[in-house]
């Protein structure tokens, strides 16, 4: 089980503070280390984010980031894949991407870990819908499902092995299925 730091910390300090290894993230004052992503989570989480990158990357459409921090709306996470429209790429001058981003995903992505809290990793999902991210996907490898998130909508569990995910409208041309996704695992 994670512990969580009982001190109370405002964010301009947490994000003062040397990064640590588990990264960790700042919720309600608190710092709360993520834990250390296994083999599943670590599979998944780089295969789809490079299949994500293939069909959006190349007409500029979008980029997906992995383990990339986030701050906005007094939180600090680091969701698992943070997809952003290319528009709302922060740059640095000479056009690279830059190195802090304070606006939320437009597509947020976790990947439940076998210690890791659904309920946390579902309030940071839920905090960026509150902050204009258009989806969020909760992958649960255990289970074989992905819980799907939309602001103001139902939450939508998709668990049959030949259903296509729902994606966001910038991302349409990005077709994959429940088993698609869980057969990343296998190769």
């Amino acid at each position: 089980m994670v512990q969580i730091q009982t001190k109370t910390l405002t964010l301009d300090e947490f994000l003062q503070l040397q990064e640590t290894e588990p990264a960790s993230e700042y919720i309600n004052g608190q710092i709360v280390p993520k834990p250390m992503p296994q083999g599943e989570h670590s599979a998944i989480q780089t295969e789809l984010a490079t299949a994500i990158n293939a069909v959006t990357r190349p007409k500029q459409i979008a980029r997906a980031f992995t383990e990339l921090r986030c701050t906005f709306g007094s939180r600090s996470i680091i969701p698992d894949i943070s997809v952003f429209t290319w528009q709302q790429i922060p740059r640095q001058e000479s056009g690279r991407v830059a190195n802090i981003f304070t606006k939320p995903p437009d597509w947020t992505i976790e990947i439940l870990s076998p210690d890791q809290s659904q309920t946390k990793v579902t309030k940071n999902i839920l905090h960026c819908l509150n902050y204009q991210t258009q989806m969020g996907w909760l992958i649960d490898p255990q289970e074989q499902s992905v819980f799907v998130y939309l602001p103001d909508r139902r939450t939508t569990v998709f668990d049959g092995l030949d259903v296509r995910l729902p994606v966001p409208e910038f991302a349409q041309d990005f077709k994959l299925t429940v088993g698609e996704l869980f057969n990343l695992l296998l190769n």
